[in-house]
């Protein structure tokens, strides 16, 4: 024990860090927090886990196009707790999720965005929308056929946006198809810039809560008004206040060790989700879909008719933001009290039951290709024999009609090409099956040219 003082001792003297920390452990907060203030430590304590769990793979996981699939297969079947790894990064994005969700729901209602904590709820908006993007990001560098596909999904709506659709695809892609250069660029961002900008505004969040104090429960009736807020405040915690450890660490502490053994059980128990085949963009898949935090989004163009979907693809999180980002500037005095804001419950009410019915319709909707899709029948390609024939057998083979539809039969996911061959010119059509566009991959290392000349003479021969 004297060998540890001493320790601590010479640790204290050269850093001088031991006293702020304990001055910042020790800072009083107000009485009355409970459980639900639990939820913004949770998110950061899971956070943490996430960048442990993201080196350990990051150890392992080769970004190149050649290899990276092959590395997650070892990670997950061969690589010592490798699958649990992986488990926890998986099940920890989600848990993430769910709580940066709950925190901003809570922190909205009970109207902490008000003075004096403009700033706090301002770079809380900037922490959710780059954890989004982490989350895109990550499920993008899963790299099987689900992981391409469901980007491809993402793409094909992206490109869809009016004024900056066909710029986003292509910086989400890093060029016009998914090529190795995507995957780059998914990793780069995932692994380097945005762990980087969250670190930085999880250090501003936590000077600003430090600076302006755990907002006291709505029920002291404090008004949030700059001409007396900061007096009261300060009355109250001087007054009935308690130092944050333990009287209230105590909570975040054992509500995170809880979320850790959820997502742990669950990675012990189920594992990470299962990798699809290799990625081939030439092979869609059933399912498509993104992972369940995004499907309430993807939906916008499987429920809405096109015209509208496409300005709400960016209108809604346009506006999402703007709401997000101005709220403390023109409901950010008075009172805090739910009860006596009724808007905010309707507001809140409203906008969970507006994503849970887009989440649903998204889990019902028609939009992904279908894959279980039979051949055109005779009378819809018009020929038993010939070159018009074998067009359509090979637009059949090679999964076009799992996206497109001819007349009535295969998917709804790509355009209706029943009438192609008056819409497109050869070259036009040529150019779309070899190089791909947005959304569709390119053919031209996967046919012969025989067999795109055959592709080309059936869908010349879809004429009004």
């Amino acid at each position: 024990m004297n060998v540890l003082r001493r320790a601590w001792g010479w640790f204290d003297d050269r850093t001088g860090l031991p006293g702020p920390v304990g001055e910042l452990l020790r800072h009083p907060v107000p009485p009355g927090i409970g459980w639900p203030r639990v939820l913004g430590s949770a998110t950061l304590a899971v956070f943490i886990l996430q960048v442990l769990t993201g080196t350990a793979l990051a150890t392992v996981y080769i970004p190149a196009t050649d290899s990276v699939y092959d590395s997650l297969v070892f990670i997950s079947r061969e690589a010592t707790l490798g699958r649990v790894i992986r488990g926890m990064h998986f099940y920890g994005a989600s848990a993430m999720m769910i709580l940066v969700t709950l925190h901003t729901i809570r922190v909205f209602v009970s109207g902490n965005y008000k003075y004096p904590r403009e700033m706090n709820w301002i770079t809380g908006g900037f922490l959710i929308v780059v954890t989004f993007m982490m989350a895109y990001t990550g499920q993008l560098l899963r790299w099987d056929n689900h992981s391409i596909w469901s980007t491809l999904v993402a793409i094909r709506h992206i490109g869809h946006a009016p004024f900056i659709g066909e710029w986003l695809g292509q910086f989400v892609l890093a060029g016009d198809r998914i090529t190795g250069a995507t995957l780059s660029r998914a990793f780069a961002f995932h692994v380097f810039f945005l762990p980087a900008v969250l670190f930085t505004f999880i250090g501003l969040h936590l000077f600003l809560l430090i600076r302006n104090g755990s907002s006291e429960p709505a029920d002291k009736e404090i008004l949030a008004e700059p001409e007396t807020y900061r007096q009261e405040y300060e009355e109250l915690v001087e007054r009935e206040g308690l130092p944050f450890w333990p009287f209230a660490a105590w909570r975040d502490a054992v509500f995170a060790l809880g979320v850790f053994a959820v997502i742990i059980i669950l990675a012990l128990v189920f594992g990470p989700q299962e990798l699809s085949i290799p990625p081939d963009p030439a092979v869609p898949i059933p399912e498509p879909r993104p992972d369940w935090y995004f499907l309430w989004y993807y939906a916008i163009f499987a429920v809405l008719p096109y015209e509208i979907a496409r300005f709400a693809y960016v209108l809604v999180p346009l506006l999402s933001m703007v709401f997000l980002f101005s709220l403390p500037f023109f409901a950010g005095r008075g009172e805090r009290h739910p009860l006596r804001r009724p808007w905010i419950i309707g507001v809140t009410i409203f906008g969970i039951a507006l994503v849970l019915g887009f989440q649903e319709a998204g889990r019902r909707a028609h939009w992904a290709p279908e894959i279980a899709v039979d051949p055109l029948p005779a009378e819809v390609v018009g020929a038993t024999e010939g070159p018009v024939y074998e067009g359509a057998i090979l637009f059949h083979e090679n999964g076009c009609l799992a996206c497109h539809a001819i007349e009535g039969n295969g998917g709804q996911f790509g355009p209706d090409l029943s009438n192609t061959g008056t819409e497109l010119t050869i070259g036009e059509m040529s150019n779309v099956i070899l190089n791909g566009v947005s959304g569709m991959p390119a053919y031209q290392n996967l046919l012969t040219r025989e067999e795109v000349d055959l592709l080309l003479t059936f869908l010349q021969s879809r004429q009004e």
